[in-house]
């Protein structure tokens, strides 16, 4: 049987065995604060992404396929400026990011296609090219065996905070490490991935493997989250694993790999979604009794991202109606009679009948933080997915108003 043991480890992408990082200021932001972040490994690692679904794909997306591609899956450093997308920006954009990636191989030495890059920022906008040659040059640097939280505070951007996690797997006795970190305040809604998530582990895994898993555990955490329903044009996740623990995790430890990855993925998840843009509460949907896991999902996902669920939540307004609504136009499948709506743990609507009165109960319970809703779609079926979304506030509106300005 395998077991997988988790505990906080201090260091996130650092806490395995045989990764430096750094993040350092370069002036690529206006305000001053750290822009440009390193991850390298000691050692060519293994390495797996996932990325956007968007179609208008920015040019470190591109560039980061190609240098997977090339390199068989492997890859020994990640360089990732914040404060510019580097998307939208043609023939220069893409010079610019393979530009980063050779300036990273020179400075840590490693082969050009063994770096991957990565953007978060405004788009539309050129990057400062000397500005980010002198902070590629600084970040190599300061890289550092405790440089993590270093490295996930130069990826934010409108983040109110650096979202960092670590975990402990064991397996046949041994033990190895999975560390993360990540950014993402707007513009969240995954489709394959989702804004910027870097993973490490100093497991020995092949690359095909960890593609795979990496897969399984964002579909389940980073894939099952949203602030605004927004799929940006940079949104990826990248996993390396250089095996410096001297662990080797196989086929049959498929099964715990994933388990490691996902109990890392899911606070760097849910983080984001609690840093959302203006968002004050934390919603965990739940959706059972659907005829397969994907109807479910496709409900969870439309409650997610309904502004009228959202607003509600917000205004602490236990308006029942909203999901009973949102269940009906996402699946032909919802049997309204047999249907279930929670609140907490106060049910407002089940058998096709409502129950008012306690919607003061509901109403005391939405003054709350953290918010969970269940809807039970009715239909008897196996079919489950839980999600994670935000609420809709008036400072949602103002920074994406004022963004650019």
């Amino acid at each position: 049987m395998i077991a997988v043991e988790t505990q906080k480890i201090a260091g996130g992408v650092t806490a395995p065995a045989g990764f430096r990082a750094s993040g350092v200021a370069c002036g690529i932001k206006a305000n001053g604060r750290p822009d440009m972040s390193l991850l390298v490994s000691d050692s060519p690692a293994s390495a797996a992404a996932v990325f956007t679904t968007n179609m208008a794909q920015a040019a470190p997306i591109l560039v980061s396929r190609e240098h997977l591609q090339r390199a068989g899956g492997r890859a020994t450093a990640v360089v990732v400026n914040s404060g510019c997308a580097n998307a939208c920006t043609g023939e220069d954009g893409l010079g610019h990011a393979r530009e980063m990636t050779r300036l990273t191989a020179a400075a840590v030495g490693c082969a050009t296609e063994s770096v991957l890059v990565a953007s978060t920022g405004v788009i539309g906008v050129k990057l400062p090219m000397t500005k980010v040659a002198a902070g590629i040059s600084l970040a190599a640097a300061a890289l550092s065996p405790n440089g993590g939280n270093d490295a996930a505070r130069a990826i934010m951007t409108t983040d109110p905070f650096s979202k960092e996690a670590a975990a402990e797997a064991s397996v046949r006795g041994a033990t190895f490490r999975v560390g993360g970190m990540a950014k993402g305040s707007g513009m969240i809604e995954p489709m394959m991935a989702t804004m910027l998530g870097f993973v490490t582990t100093d497991a020995r895994v092949e690359p095909a493997l960890l593609q795979r898993a990496l897969k399984a555990a964002a579909d389940d955490t980073f894939n099952a989250i949203s602030v605004d329903g927004e799929c940006s044009t940079n949104d990826c996740v990248f996993a390396l694993a250089n095996g410096a623990s001297g662990v080797t995790l196989t086929e049959d430890d498929y099964p715990v790999l994933v388990a490691a990855l996902r109990r890392v993925c899911e606070p760097l998840a849910i983080d984001i979604v609690r840093g959302g843009e203006g968002a004050t509460k934390l919603i965990t949907i739940r959706v059972t009794g659907a005829k397969t896991n994907e109807d479910a999902r496709t409900t969870a996902r439309a409650i997610a991202n309904s502004p009228l669920v959202k607003t509600a939540v917000h205004g602490g307004d236990p308006n029942w109606g909203r999901l009973v609504a949102v269940a009906g136009r996402a699946t032909r499948t919802l049997v309204l009679d047999r249907a279930t709506i929670r609140i907490g743990p106060i049910e407002l609507f089940s058998n096709g009948a409502p129950f008012d009165e306690r919607a003061p109960e509901a109403a005391e319970y939405l003054r709350g933080t953290e918010i969970d809703l269940h809807v039970d779609l009715g239909t008897g079926g196996p079919g489950e997915s839980r999600m994670w979304s935000c609420d809709l506030t008036a400072d949602y509106v103002r920074i994406n108003a004022d963004y650019r300005t």
